[in-house]
């Protein structure tokens, strides 16, 4: 039910006591023994730089009795410096890193740094240490080797006398022994829109990963998503950015952490609490947050901001949040920040769409605890059903949210635009083209292109569709395009009939086995083929069966056309 919009001073000590008891009451989704994967660094620390701020760095190092097992120094040629002084047990090479490519691939425990001489690939920690791998770097370059927002462990780069170059000095002592670092992410393939059958579709996550932990592979045509996860720091950009829910947290399930959302709205509301702000923040920026927030401010603990996207925040005005707040933390990576900006901008279009208001979902900058505490400009929407927080796969709970947030606004039947790249739209089918052959249905990933039962047809459901364009690159008749936007129309809900037509009986049984556009467009293009020429022809008028019998039959009837098979 819709809460009357309070007075600052009305019922915050009421609020902060309800909240207290929610909170006793709804625990937060855990598990003790997550999946993992470890790492084992034995000290080979490689330093990359100037000569004289390699030097001290390694001076400090030896200076400090760090247990490092050997230090290799990769001198710039062009940096100046004792260039001729050279230090005992320590390998030192010079090279003009301005020319010379120097490439690094892999996580701690693992660097294989590979340099270019005279046209070719020389692993150098084979050349030093006769093994293939680094287990340490301390880049300390004027423009590091790795760029990656998200650095792989083990890898630190930073500017010499800088309060990060002091933390890294620090923390390379650390990093040695056996470590154990939890999977975060898992992968479902059948519901991954990546590629199907050769045919490239959606890269969402391959775009917004901040560490470049993940990857397209292939085999033959077919290709698949990858996630390493030696290299992935949990950032949760990719199951944000995946529109199916392929990519999705190990622990905590998503759809366990979008219940816990409803399930502490609603203990709130039962402990008298009112005008529910459901904030999104991560755990970490909550450990040292002063002063603590609001009675009303109702906090979703996340590792990584970027753990929840728009489905969870459009899910917590569905199930009775007054408005939902994003917390903003003060060092988040760029392609974080593009990546939450643009799920703002779509789930603000999707609800001003619905005839609601834009407003309820805001963001909030670092510090801004009085924008954080303010009471809801907005009454609650009426909260949806327990049952409709059942579905477990990502686009089944946005349709629920979706269809909850319907009932509650104003449509006005028209396609808006979302910003480009968004997962919401619709495909046009060319009637005259399609021949009803069901590749767009067997390739695609969510189950939105649909066939007939009983009779050719194709439907569609425009709520399942991601736009991910596998069906147009697998029509072999040129006759699907995408059509992206929000429909805000109740057809969207409904699964719609693109084309139906009579089925195709077979000559001789009269067994129903293709569409008429079917066996006329196939006949027009194996009209010149020898196999089929004469009274052939008719064989593509019949069922598979019926087509073997007559082979054989035309075999037993005139012996020389077995020479011909």
């Amino acid at each position: 039910m819709n809460q009357p919009i309070a007075s600052p001073s009305q019922g915050s000590q009421h609020n902060r006591l309800a909240r207290t008891a929610a909170l006793s009451k709804v625990s937060w989704p855990v598990n003790l023994s997550p999946a993992t994967v470890s790492y084992q660094s034995l000290g080979h620390l490689l330093i990359i730089g100037g000569d004289v701020e390699c030097r001290t760095a390694l001076a400090a190092l030896q200076g400090a009795e760090t247990e490092l097992t050997s230090v290799t120094l990769l001198l710039d040629s062009a940096s100046v410096g004792s260039q001729d002084r050279d230090v005992p047990g320590v390998a030192s090479y010079r090279i003009d890193m301005a020319r010379q490519g120097i490439a690094i691939r892999g996580y701690l425990g693992c660097f294989e740094v590979e340099l270019s001489h005279e046209g070719a690939p020389v692993n150098l920690a084979k050349a030093v240490l006769s093994r293939d791998y680094f287990d340490l770097i301390l880049d300390l370059g004027k423009h590091p080797c790795l760029t990656l927002e998200l650095p792989p462990p083990g890898y630190f780069a930073c500017q010499f006398g800088t309060p990060a170059y002091t933390e890294a000095l620090a923390a390379l002592p650390e990093h040695i022994g056996e470590f154990d670092k939890p999977k975060y992410f898992h992968i479902d393939h059948d519901i991954c829109a990546h590629d199907g059958r050769g045919q490239r579709g959606c890269t969402r996550c391959l775009e917004v990963c901040p560490a470049d932990a993940i990857a397209s592979r292939q085999k033959r045509i077919e290709a698949w998503i990858e996630i390493d996860p030696f290299l992935c720091h949990g950032a949760g950009s990719c199951t944000t950015a995946c529109p199916t829910g392929a990519i999705q947290y190990r622990l905590p399930e998503p759809h366990a952490q979008q219940d816990y959302a409803a399930r502490l709205i609603e203990a709130y509301r039962e402990s008298g609490g009112t005008q529910p702000v459901v904030r999104f923040v991560e755990r970490a920026y909550l450990d040292e947050e002063l002063p603590p927030p609001a009675g009303h401010i109702l906090d979703i603990p996340l590792e990584e901001l970027g753990a929840a996207g728009l489905d969870h925040w459009l899910g917590a005005l569905a199930d009775g949040a007054c408005e939902v707040r994003v917390q903003w933390g003060a060092n988040l990576p760029g392609s974080m920040i593009a990546l939450l900006d643009d799920q703002l901008a779509q789930a603000r279009t999707i609800l001003d769409a619905l005839g609601l208001e834009a407003g309820r979902l805001t963001t909030l900058d670092a510090g801004d605890s009085e924008r954080r505490d303010e009471l809801p400009a907005f009454n609650a929407l009426p909260s949806r059903s327990r049952s409709a927080k059942a579905a477990h796969g990502k686009r089944a709970r946005l349709n629920d949210t979706l269809a909850s947030l319907t009932a509650a606004g104003h449509l006005d039947a028209q396609r808006h635009g979302m910003p480009d790249g968004a997962p919401f739209g619709a495909v046009v089918v060319d009637n005259a083209a399609c021949t009803l052959c069901m590749s767009c249905v067997s390739i695609c990933p969510t189950k939105a292109l649909g066939g007939g039962k009983d009779k050719p047809l194709l439907s569609f459901l425009e709520a399942d569709c991601v736009q991910c364009g596998l069906c147009a690159s697998a029509c072999p008749e040129d006759a699907i395009a995408l059509m992206p936007g929000f429909l805000a129309a109740p057809q969207r809900l409904e699964r719609q009939i693109c084309k139906e037509e009579a089925a195709f009986e077979c000559i001789v049984c009269s067994k129903p086995f293709a569409t008429v556009s079917t066996i006329a467009s196939i006949k027009a293009k194996l009209a010149a083929h020898p196999y089929f020429a004469g009274d052939a022809m008719a064989r593509l008028e019949m069922c598979e069966d019926c087509r073997v019998k007559d082979v054989w039959h035309e075999m037993a009837r005139n012996p020389d056309a077995q020479l011909k098979v």
